[in-house]
């Protein structure tokens, strides 16, 4: 067993589909937390002279455009595969990029928020369910650590660098984003169609050909319903696990739009002090998530979701209150680990819940609930932070995941209703 596993990591990690998935993953992530964080916070904070509520809400409609998407991509995935809804992506979030680029008007930056969110909604749908089907069982953890670690050094890397872009103007740093977009459509382009896509996802074509036929007649509603409907009856999954889902991004969504603001107007970190500190906790995570990933395969979720959970909950209250700076280095690197923890766990689980035949659709229905979470707590950022203070969103997210802990632990209590 140990050797079949070991043998699937490796295969996943070689594979030229997910390689290339994971290219999409970093530069499109690389991007996007250029944008979300180094760049439109201070530009509408400075510039436009926006309320953090006002721009956690800007900063959502990206959540919302992303969230709306989510489930009927994956259901089209299933359908059409991975190269069009892809390219439908991130041709949008070209656009998007570009908007920001040349206007500074507040109405387009407002219009590319939201294009970046429609844009950057299949990219979660594509890789996770691609990844996790060229995985398989024996190397869920595995190929979920290396899915997020893509993702965090994308999302650390984006802002870290493009401040070094960004001198007396921002032409140098939009510049390199829009390079950036490009190798991302080429790569696109390479994806496979519907035919390998349905081999890669373990199909054939007469089966979908097939069931076409049996739905033949009916109105696009009515097949949706019906669609629907037999990848509910097909889930393996606690009804516990939907709003764990949902809190699970929303303790995350809470600190997105404040963290640039709370490491500038309360810690009065410099933008390299800064990079410094994203680098630390970030290092943390991603140097932990490989070993923890395949641990989780070997030794399963349960304990590393405990472990990470508390870990979490303690350690982003102590942030928020906290401002000796070297101090403040230790309780970041801990939340590091918290995530490292939580990230590969989480989703090898949530995998599990999951039916080969529906992969696409039910990814994009999960993503959704988690992306909700991710809009919600964008929104109530904003506010926590204008009525109660820089501290309220970090202390809020910590009573979250502690919150999550508990539901964790009736979860793990009834086998029965748990995924299985």
């Amino acid at each position: 067993m140990k050797i079949a596993k070991g043998w699937a990591g490796k295969k996943v990690l070689t594979s030229p589909f997910v390689i290339q998935l994971l290219i999409i993953m970093y530069l499109v992530e690389f991007v996007k937390g250029a944008l979300l964080v180094s760049i439109l916070p201070v530009y509408m904070g400075q510039m436009l002279g926006l309320s953090v509520y006002a721009i956690g809400w800007a900063l959502a409609l990206q959540y919302i455009g992303d969230n709306a998407f989510r489930s009927p991509l994956g259901w089209i995935i299933d359908r059409f595969g991975y190269r069009y809804v892809m390219l439908f992506g991130v041709i949008l979030t070209f656009a998007a990029v570009s908007i920001v680029a040349l206007t500074n008007s507040l109405g387009w930056i407002i219009l590319a928020c939201l294009l970046l969110g429609i844009g950057t909604s299949p990219l979660w749908p594509c890789v996770i369910t691609g990844a996790t089907a060229v995985a398989g069982s024996a190397a869920s953890g595995t190929i979920m650590s290396v899915v997020y670690m893509s993702w965090l050094l994308g999302v650390g890397c984006g802002p870290i660098v493009i401040n070094f872009f960004i001198v007396n103007t921002y032409a140098p740093a939009f510049r390199l984003l829009i390079g950036m977009m490009i190798v991302v459509v080429i790569v696109a382009l390479f994806l496979p169609g519907k035919r390998k896509s349905l081999e890669i996802e373990g199909r054939d074509l007469p089966t979908v050909d097939a069931e076409a036929e049996h739905l033949e007649g009916m109105t696009l509603g009515e097949k949706a319903r019906r669609y629907f409907a037999k990848v509910r009856s097909s889930l393996h999954a606690s009804r516990l696990l939907y709003p764990a889902m949902f809190l699970q991004n929303f303790a995350l969504g809470l600190l997105t739009p404040v963290l640039t603001l709370y490491a500038r107007t309360v810690l009065h970190l410099t933008p390299q002090q800064y990079s410094l500190y994203l680098i630390a906790g970030g290092a943390v995570t991603v140097l932990f998530l490989i070993p923890v990933g395949k641990w989780v395969d070997r030794f399963g979720t349960r304990w590393f979701l405990h472990v990470g959970f508390l870990t979490a909950a303690i350690a982003l209250p102590i942030l928020g209150y906290s401002r000796y700076l070297p101090y403040v280095l230790v309780v970041v690197m801990f939340v590091g680990i918290g995530y490292a923890c939580i990230i590969p766990a989480w989703n090898a689980l949530i995998a599990k819940a999951i039916p080969k035949s529906e992969r696409g659709a039910v990814w994009g229905f999960f993503l959704t609930i988690e992306g909700l979470g991710m809009v919600f707590g964008s929104i109530m950022s904003g506010k926590l932070w204008d009525s109660m203070g820089p501290h309220a969103p970090f202390f809020v997210s910590g009573a979250v995941l502690l919150i999550l802990f508990v539901l964790h632990l009736f979860i793990t209590r009834h086998p029965k209703v748990v995924v299985r």
